[in-house]
């Protein structure tokens, strides 16, 4: 399972330098993170006490615009309020607009800011939902 997570995370995002391996997979489950995945999409979050942290969202390419996103992250949402979760968070590149549309179209609401959080040197945007 986990090297078809590494497989389609590098499909998900061909750009990035620094890729998740099948080992970073297992590592984030043995953590205690919770992970969702499908052929084409992924989403990883972890609970703490009564909020959930969004760590990642994939959609390959091809999967892309189909509803495939929000599916996820309804899922997810469903899960984490099953569990006791009462806010989801999660941090996204200020320049990645389409993330954030989905973000937004989902229910989250920009939280906050932090400067410079990314390699790139971007900001990223704290967004959260109350569940």
């Amino acid at each position: 399972m986990y090297s078809e997570l590494e497989n389609l995370y590098a499909a998900c995002f061909p750009d990035k330098k620094q890729k998740w391996t099948a080992n970073d997979f297992a590592d984030l489950k043995k953590s205690g993170c919770d992970i969702i995945a499908s052929q084409n999409s992924f989403i990883v979050w972890r609970t703490i006490a009564d909020e959930a942290e969004i760590i990642s969202i994939g959609v390959a390419p091809i999967a892309r615009r189909t509803g495939t996103a929000s599916a996820l992250m309804q899922i997810m949402e469903h899960d984490a309020k099953q569990n006791g979760v009462k806010t989801i968070f999660l941090e996204v590149d200020e320049l990645n607009i389409p993330a954030i549309s989905l973000y937004q179209k989902c229910g989250f609401t920009n939280a906050g800011i932090r400067p410079h959080y990314y390699d790139n040197g971007h900001n990223a945007i704290i967004m959260k939902k109350d569940i």
